[in-house]
């Protein structure tokens, strides 16, 4: 990528205990660039008002603006339709208003939902919910000792109960890019509809709904340069049609009476409340912004990033990586040793270098490693090479204090 692109982002020249930032927590939050924060900022200086119900000038123009953004995220995924895109705040959100809705409206005792022992927390304590609600059972994809979905078991998973399978389409700590074109296909010829986590592959590479052919699929803004607090529910129409309503209040109905409330067309069916309508024009314009970079040549990048890391990384004595898989995304773990991953964190941290550590809302997974956690560094379109070699300098200086 062009270095010069990180001039866009200011943060990455700020320093931290007196050391340049490196900033390799990515897969948790991206920074913004400056084309985001100022399409936020002059809305709120300039168009600031409710959005769908005012018959006055700003609120038609914030409505605009809205709808635009909607447009532009339908583009960016290849949703057929508006309607398809449902404004939330986040995956977590996303997720939960399948497993609610979904589960209500078609899951039963003894009814169950496909899963895998990589999912982040999202995607297994919504279902755990409905399971304490309804009786549900929850089944688990396992995994070899690379990372990798066992695909033999997972098409002996399916039996009469299926209802949905709900997977993740990276590891948020492994970084498996996991086959799920081949597992939409298997679960479609069960009939049986398709859930995926698209948080940690939206910001990395394209997704294609049509090319996917998933039923839902769900993304936060704050993980692709966007704004904290919104996120996208990507469904296809003839199943959020057939799904009741998450919330109820504002905006999601057609008409109330005590006696009987009817609710709203899609997407608004979805869409309780006020919306953020500054943060949907906020996530819009980051779509935008990696749009002209483009997903490809961000896709290259960081792939090399991820290569380069992981050779650097296997030249440090007691270096321990978790998730070798063929496919493998911008995400690298790791454990050095006996070092305690926290501590291993913050002593890196104290050299300038921000990377996650802990269980990364991944607990199962890590009792199926065998450890309590890692520390993980993850990239993005700004990471450099030479950040990588900060990181592995860091990581040889701390060993050597152990």
């Amino acid at each position: 990528m062009n270095s010069n692109i990180r001039s866009d982002f200011p943060i990455l020249a700020r320093t931290v205990y007196d050391r340049p930032l490196v900033y390799l927590d990515n897969g948790a939050t991206t920074q913004k660039p400056l084309c985001v924060l100022d399409a936020m900022r002059d809305e709120y200086l300039n168009v600031n008002a409710n959005v769908h119900r005012g018959v006055h000038y700003l609120s038609q123009q914030a409505t605009d603006l809205h709808e635009a953004a909607r447009e532009t995220v339908r583009r960016f995924i290849n949703a057929r339709s508006t309607s398809e895109v449902i404004f939330t705040r986040g995956t977590t959100e996303s997720m939960n208003l399948i497993a609610s809705s979904f589960g209500d409206a078609f899951m039963s005792q003894g009814d169950e939902v496909i899963i895998s022992v990589m999912e982040h927390h999202s995607n297994i304590v919504p279902w755990q919910l409905q399971a304490a609600k309804k009786g549900i059972a929850l089944r688990v994809i396992p995994m070899n000792d690379r990372g990798e979905l066992d695909m033999e078991a997972y098409r002996n998973l399916f039996t009469d109960r299926t209802r949905i399978v709900s997977v993740a389409h990276v590891s948020n700590v492994l970084g498996t890019i996991n086959p799920v074109e081949q597992m939409i296909r298997i679960a479609h010829e069960h009939d049986v509809p398709v859930l995926i986590d698209g948080a940690q592959s939206t910001p990395h590479f394209a997704v294609d709904m049509q090319a996917l052919d998933c039923d839902f699929f769900a993304f936060s803004g704050h993980k692709i340069y966007g704004p904290t607090g919104i996120g996208v529910l990507y469904g296809k129409e003839e199943w959020l049609d057939r799904l009741p309503p998450y919330q109820g209040g504002g905006e999601m109905i057609e008409s109330v009476s005590f006696e009987k409330t009817t609710f709203e067309r899609l997407p608004f069916k979805f869409e309780a409340g006020t919306p953020d309508y500054v943060a949907s024009v906020g996530l819009a314009k980051a779509l935008d912004y990696v749009s002209a970079l483009g997903m490809d040549r961000i896709h290259a990048h960081e792939a090399d990033l991820t290569r380069y890391c992981m050779e650097q990384l296997r030249t440090i004595e007691g270096m321990r990586l978790f998730g070798e898989a063929e496919h493998k995304d911008a995400v690298v773990s790791f454990l050095v040793g006996d070092i305690h991953h926290l501590d291993m964190g913050t002593l890196l941290d104290r050299l300038g270098i921000a990377v996650r550590t802990g269980h990364h809302c991944a607990e199962p997974l890590m009792h199926r490693l065998g450890i309590q956690g890692t520390v993980r560094a993850s990239f993005a379109l700004y990471n450099t090479r030479d950040e990588v070699d900060a990181l592995v300098a860091g990581i040889r200086r701390v060993s050597q204090m152990f």
